[in-house]
């Protein structure tokens, strides 16, 4: 953890750690230290106005399930509305994510018609490699193009 993040915070002792993230108005409050996760929420709640939403399941686009196993971090809510948004819901998945071997160049292809379009998918497509690290090249080189985004470009992610 950095230590110029200033929305997480931790407290370690002998019973255990707790982490604290702050995101706008939501915090998120987790640890092994059951006993000072409770007196945390009192305090807060005595301080503040608050809301306890009980486990948490859904936190800036990561769903988070429970399991025997372990905890399962996903984005599989945010790859749905994307591909909704995008027109590729009923598209087949594939083992690549672009087609292989593709070299791309600026001058090349028609531009893309909306410019806003491209920037805010090919942000949505990054923020998706928190979880889905395997797709982070391909994303990489579409964000080259986000001045001058072309159908080709988008083309290589079908």
């Amino acid at each position: 953890m950095s230590k110029c993040d200033h929305s997480i915070f931790y407290r370690k002792l002998v019973a255990g750690t707790i982490l604290l993230v702050v995101y706008v108005d939501d915090i998120v409050i987790t640890g092994s230290d059951y006993a000072g996760i409770s007196s945390l929420r009192s305090f807060l709640h005595t301080r503040f106005h608050t809301n306890d939403l009980g486990q948490l399941k859904y936190f800036l686009g990561v769903e988070v399930n429970r399991s025997k196993k372990g905890i399962l971090l996903s984005q599989r809510k945010y790859i749905l509305v994307l591909l909704a948004e995008t027109g590729k819901l009923a598209v087949k998945p594939c083992s690549t994510p672009m087609v292989p071997n593709v070299h791309l160049m600026k001058d090349d292809g028609n531009p893309f018609d909306d410019l806003k379009r491209y920037r805010r998918l090919v942000g949505k497509l990054n923020y998706l490699t928190v979880t889905r690290p395997d797709i982070a090249f391909a994303v990489s080189v579409v964000s080259q193009f986000m001045s001058a985004p072309m159908a080709k470009h988008w083309a290589a992610f079908e």
